[in-house]
Order: structure tokens, then sequence, then C-alpha cells
């Protein structure tokens, strides 16, 4: 990404909340930080999981109940969360990584399942109640984060949107610099050929590890700030319905580009929005688009996009 991309997706980010409702802005952003921690798994790495909604919503849960009821700080409720993430992803990518394909899949869906149950029955879970009202607090112990500003016949939650913004940015950064950096080209060389990687010499499960790790502790800082959002941490958070909307985000945008994630989460946020009057129906329209765009753009909305590029230069 050159850096006048960099700074027209910056200057977009910092003008949305005057121009869409802020809320849906953080829901989306929060939604594309989780699809680009998806991607850097599955697009990089070539490890399909379907079980990283328990990173996405473990991390909800961690920091609504440290800053409900420990008294944390916004900022280190979302670390807490994200470290929660960071060590859940270690002790699953441990399991899962000796194995490959559907096994991997299917490792890693069974562990999240144990995660659902934990949040079901767990007392400090809220059950299917989920936990609610958590607050949003004060960051740094200064800035209100419920703070409201009324401009120009609008009412703007800007203090929260920045601080969601910021950790999208950060998280974002992130990933756009692992992949290019020579532990990304690693990935890259293990998910097109993993034998010949092995006979260079790379220790594969220790690469693999770390990239599990990587991803589940910014899907956790995702889901961390999703709780605070909507001062809600629920058992949707943790079901494999939210596996498997990342899965589908990430393909829907395009597998393995930087940007695809992100017109991904746009795309499924903003069908869930447009189409919420129609109840469960917006399963059945999702699928079918994403039936259509498996068919048609094989390679998603941005790498679609980028080949039509490269043909005409």
């Amino acid at each position: 990404m050159n850096r006048t991309l960099w700074l027209v997706l910056l200057v977009a980010g910092l003008a949305a909340p005057f121009v869409i409702y802020p809320v849906f802005v953080m829901e989306l952003l929060c939604f594309a930080l989780f699809a680009c921690a998806f991607n850097l798994l599955l697009g990089y790495s070539g490890l399909l999981s379907f079980g990283h909604a328990a990173f996405f919503g473990g991390a909800a849960y961690v920091t609504g109940y440290l800053v409900k009821n420990a008294g944390l700080t916004p900022e280190l409720g979302v670390l807490a969360g994200t470290l929660f993430a960071g060590a859940l992803g270690f002790v699953f990518g441990s399991l899962a990584i000796r194995r490959q394909g559907i096994y991997f899949a299917m490792i890693t869906l069974a562990l999240a399942q144990i995660i659902y149950f934990v949040a079901i029955k767990a007392p400090f879970t809220g059950g299917e109640d989920g936990l609610q009202d958590i607050p949003r607090g004060r960051l740094l112990g200064m800035l209100d984060l419920d703070h409201v500003y009324h401009l120009w016949g609008k009412t703007l939650e800007l203090n929260l949107y920045y601080f969601v913004f910021a950790l999208f940015c950060i998280g974002f950064w992130l990933v756009h610099r692992t992949i290019h950096s020579p532990f990304g080209q690693v990935l890259k060389a293990i998910r097109e050929n993993e034998p010949r990687a092995v006979s260079l010499g790379y220790k594969v499960e220790r690469f693999k590890l770390i990239a599990f790790v990587i991803s589940a502790s910014l899907a956790g800082m995702a889901g961390a700030a999703k709780a605070l959002v909507f001062q809600l941490a629920s058992l949707t958070d943790v079901n494999w319905h939210t596996s498997g909307e990342v899965v589908l985000m990430t393909l829907l945008g395009g597998l393995g580009t930087v940007l695809g994630p992100l017109a991904g989460a746009f795309t499924v946020v903003t069908l869930h929005s447009k189409l919420s009057a129609i109840g469960s129906w917006v399963t059945v329209v999702i699928g079918a688009i994403f039936v259509i765009c498996v068919l048609a753009f094989r390679r998603g909305f941005v790498g679609e996009l980028g080949r039509l590029l490269k043909r005409s230069l």
C-alpha cells in the first residue's frame, strides 16, 4: 500500500463519524479488524480456523468483566482482553497446529465450543443474558468515553469513536507490518509449499504458532472494543456463527489481500444493518450473495479488482 492510499484511508476514518452513524462505523471497524486478524491466519498462513469466535468473544467477556467489576480503565480492559485472547490462542494453537487441513479446522471448532459452554455456565458471564451494562469509563482516567458532542444538529460519540479507530489503526498496521516482513514471507512460503519450507530449515510449527497467537490477539482486541461500543458481551460473540461470518467476510473481500477483509466486513455488516427488518432471511440473502461472488469473483472483490488493474497496465 502506498502512502497516498494510507492517507486516504486515514482521512476517511477521521471524517466518517460526521457522515455516517458513528455506532455503525465503530461496529464496522471492530469486524474489519476481526477479519484482518483472521485473514492473517488463513490468507497468509493457509490455516483455516473455525474457532476464532472464541478469541473475539472471550476477550469481550474478559474486558467487560474487568471494566465492570474490577474498575479497570477502558484501555487496560482492552489490553487485558487482548492478552487473554493471545494466551488462549497459544493454548489452542499448540494443540491445533499438530494437524493440517480439515482436522486443524475441526480442532479449533471443538476448542471454541468449550469456550461457548463456559460462557453459558460460568457465574460471572451472565449466562444466556450475557454481560450487560458494561461501563465505558474514562480513557487514561481522564477522557470520558460516554461523552456526547452536539455538532451540526448531530449527536456524536467522538471520544469513543476515535478510541476504537485508534485501536483499529494499531491492529491494521500490525497486520500490514507482519505480512510485509521477513516473517510474513516465511508464512507465505509455508502456505505455498510447506515441505519445501521444512527442507530449507524453517521450524514450520513455530511460525504457525506465532501467526496463530498474533491473529488470536488481534481478534481479541476487536472483541474487546466491540464490548465497549455496545456495552455488552453476549453468547453471539462466542457462537460458531461468528466464526463462520468472519470466514465469509474474508472470502468476499479477497483472501490474502490487505484491503479485502475491510471490504468484506463492510459488505456483511452493511447487509445485516440494512436487511435487519426481514429477520432470519438476511442469512439467506447473504448466503446467496456469497454463492454469486464465489462463482463470479473467485478472488473476492479486492482480489478481482487488483487482477483487472494489473491486466490494464
